[in-house]
């Protein structure tokens, strides 16, 4: 009405117009919209004496004289007339413009206009509840009762990748996600494993008495292979030194190792290394408090995904190329029961051990390294198979940023039982699903970005799912995922740790101070944990073994794995044993009030990531891990250039000086959020593109992800990494073989690029990037 009062007004007072632009603005608090009118003598006006308007048009317009007319008794009417059509159209463009207003509220599945391209910017809404409002309904909407039932619906006895159980317990969460109104799809995989034998068995020959094992490790080398025997504890880098400084020559032996500390995978890649010809593992009562009988499942891949395609997804099963991942072994592994180890080591002969190795559980034996004349013969008969695999997911979208989203995922398979692999994650995925529908269905919760829940197949096979969809959408989810949350394994114990990118450092430690310690009520679970140093007491490193390691150092999205768990590894992971007794067994019949107090603290993290106008990450939380690893660099430079192994004209002021453009950076985009409007929805936009560049531009862009797929200088592997240099400084601290100062020049050079290349990107214009490198 008010644009139809001033259109009318305005013909009344004699301005002539050619045409008439409407432009539909939006109202930044998402009550109503507005219509703007917008006449050419405006846009005159706008052009103003500044040429602009003569830039767009090459030829200057030419200028009409009317000639003076009488008015008369027919002007009068078409006047009229014209005034009568001006304003039913008014009219009806602002009872259109309130009507767009009501149907555009935002619901739980839409956040947008269908089609961004008509120009319609989507109508915004701020969440209606606080956080404190947030917080006290999400957990009483999570109880131990509805756990339970969960757990015991997502149990099954047989599920592992690619079986019926696998898909009937897909189909179940499809189902739920459906109920939920999560608009759920499925993401389907060929992918190639390697099985135990189906036809023959794995064995073991040792001084002519055979063993047939039933466990197996998938990926490994297959045939037969034989050398003398050699106890190598837990097959760890320094448990091999020990041995080489005690001058023992490992080519061509049979490593025996237990299992624990470090992944199967990486204790047959350091066999390899040494030259080995094969490696044994077993469980050694000490650490394994289960019958000597029970056999061990795993893989032996140095990597993740479907290592016949590395770096790619695997989508077409037609089309797998002659390829294949440079983590998988080149000699064959095999595990073996406790009580084969004891059988086999009863008759091993040779030194004793160094100190401390020989502290086992076997009965009845006295540990040895093993002598040349103890011959054993490794037979590994594995097949590989190929394999359809369904990822799960269900998506709950933002009311503003909708393109924005956290993910929450869990792993669906497991060798066997797999209670506390797979079943608990699981469980607690949907529960969350469940609540978070909830609040916005039924208690009026509106988040600003979106959460993707997501069940992964194959996981047992090393994050094959995962992975693989990682690669499928690593184009899409750059700059739109932000970051991941795993709940693998996230009860075994008691004790709370957990292992993440340190951007999310500080959100883990304000959401442990919200959430009640799963043993008392009254106090945080952050008082039972802080001690002098939270972070010493609770933060792990992310290893290659863990579930969210793909997200953070192949895809550089800042990801995190929380768990309750003991100081001793859990023993039933990869066996047959791991079922809900022996799990309540483990952790005295606390399942419930743990799940809840895990199900709290990622919940909570989620909905504080999709709910802040900004995304709680702390980007200057890198500049404290760079500079303590450029600190260490610097320290060994210093000593190898004194006693002139390294020249001096290598010099450390360039990684410092890239050191010191992130620092700045960082601290400057500190202070451009201390003093802008968080109200003003593009501003926050833009804020929170830059700190969620921050992880994805810590992958090195000097390597192929195909060869070395885990390019994050600080969480990844290769030679690329801060870790590979400090370790080739000290290779040439040693005068190893390997040390070569040309690759340590290209690695200086590389490594100063990456950290320089991604303080430019968060200092966001490039009138602001720091140029001093």
């Amino acid at each position: 009405m008010d644009q139809a009062r001033s259109t009318i007004s305005k013909i009344f007072n004699g301005e002539p117009r050619s045409y008439t632009r409407f432009n539909l603005t939006q109202n930044m608090e998402g009550d109503n919209s507005q219509v703007e009118m917008k006449l050419s003598s405006d846009m005159d006006e706008e052009v103003g004496g500044n040429g602009v308007g003569e830039h767009m048009n090459h030829h200057p317009r030419p200028t009409y004289v009317g000639k003076p007319s009488q008015r008369s008794s027919r002007n009068f009417c078409f006047m009229g007339i014209a005034i009568l059509l001006l304003f039913i159209i008014g009219y009806l463009v602002g009872y259109l413009a309130h009507r767009r207003t009501d149907r555009d509220s935002p619901r739980c599945a839409e956040a947008f206009s269908s089609d961004e391209s008509d120009g319609v910017v989507p109508i915004q809404t701020v969440p209606s509840l606080d956080w404190s409002d947030i917080t006290a309904l999400f957990k009483t909407k999570l109880t131990t009762s509805s756990i339970e039932n969960s757990l015991s619906e997502f149990s099954i006895i047989d599920h592992q990748a690619g079986s019926p159980g696998d898909e009937a317990l897909a189909n179940k969460l499809l189902k739920r996600f459906k109920d939920y109104s999560m608009n759920p799809w499925t993401d389907e995989h060929f992918v190639r494993v390697q099985d135990g034998p189906s036809s023959g068995t794995n064995r073991i020959t040792f001084r002519d008495q055979p063993f047939v094992e039933s466990g197996f490790l998938s990926y490994s080398a297959t045939g037969s292979v034989q050398g003398a025997l050699l106890y190598a504890y837990y097959g760890q880098t320094d448990d091999l030194r020990r041995l080489q400084d005690l001058d023992i020559d490992m080519s061509g032996r049979v490593l025996l190792i237990r299992a624990g500390k470090i992944s199967f995978a990486e204790k047959v890649a350091n066999a390899a290394a040494m030259n080995a010809s094969a490696v044994l593992i077993y469980p050694d009562p000490a650490d394994y408090s289960f019958n000597e009988e029970t056999a061990l499942f795993g893989h032996v891949h140095l990597g993740c995904g479907d290592p016949y395609t590395p770096g790619f997804p695997s989508f077409n099963h037609t089309q797998f190329p002659p390829a294949q991942s440079s983590g998988l072994p080149t000699i064959p592994a095999q595990t073996i029961r406790a009580s084969t180890a004891a059988a086999i080591m009863r008759q091993m002969e040779g030194r004793d051990p160094p100190r401390g190795w020989g502290d086992g559980g076997l009965r009845s034996v006295k540990y040895r390294l093993g002598s040349d004349s103890d011959l054993v013969t490794v037979e590994v008969n594995n097949v590989l198979t190929e394999k359809k695999i369904h990822n799960v997911f269900g998506v709950i979208k933002g009311f503003i940023d909708a393109d924005r989203y956290v993910v929450i995922g869990a792993q669906r398979d497991a060798w066997g039982p797999g209670y506390a692999k797979s079943t608990v994650g699981t469980s607690l995925l949907v529960e969350l699903a469940r609540i978070v529908s909830e609040m916005i269905s039924k208690n009026g919760f509106k988040p600003r970005r979106s959460i993707v829940f997501a069940s992964w197949s194959a996981g047992e096979y090393g994050a094959v799912g995962a992975t693989e969809w990682l690669e499928g959408y690593l184009s899409s989810l750059n700059m739109k995922a932000f970051s991941y949350i795993s709940l693998d394994g996230v009860v075994t114990g008691s004790s709370f740790k957990a292992s993440a990118s340190p951007l999310l450092y500080d959100l883990i430690q304000s959401t442990l101070k919200e959430v009640s310690s799963p043993t008392d009520s009254s106090t945080s679970l952050y008082s039972q944990v802080s001690g002098n140093n939270w972070e010493a007491t609770v933060m792990e490193p992310m290893t290659l073994s863990d579930p969210a390691y793909p997200f953070q150092a192949f895809s550089g999205i800042p990801s995190v794995s929380i768990r309750f768990t003991s100081d001793k590894e859990y023993p039933f992971f990869g066996t047959m044993l791991d079922t809900k007794q022996n799990l309540n067994f483990k952790i005295s019949f606390a399942l419930s009030s743990l799940v809840k107090s895990a199900g709290e603290i990622a919940g909570q993290m989620a909905l504080r990531l999709v709910h802040d106008h900004l995304l709680k990450l702390n980007v200057e939380k890198y500049t404290t891990v760079l500079r303590s690893n450029v600190a260490l660099i610097n320290k060994e430079v210093f000593s190898l250039q004194s006693s002139g192994r390294v020249p001096k004209t290598l010099k450390m002021q360039w990684l410092m000086s890239a050191l010191g453009s992130y620092s700045r950076a960082s601290r400057k985009l500190i202070s451009v959020i201390q003093n802008s409007d968080l109200e003003d929805f593009e501003q926050c936009r833009i804020i929170n593109n830059r700190i969620m560049g921050v992880e994805r531009d810590l992958l090195s862009p000097y390597v192929s992800p195909r060869v070395s797929p885990f390019r994050h200088i600080l969480h990844g592997s290769g030679s690329h990494t801060l870790g590979a240099l400090l370790a080739h400084l000290a290779a040439i601290k040693e005068d190893s073989a390997s040390a070569d100062l040309d690759l340590l020049r290209n690695q200086f050079a590389l490594t100063t690029w990456t950290i320089q290349n991604c303080a430019n990107a968060l200092a966001g214009s490039v009138w602001e990037m720091d140029n001093e490198v």
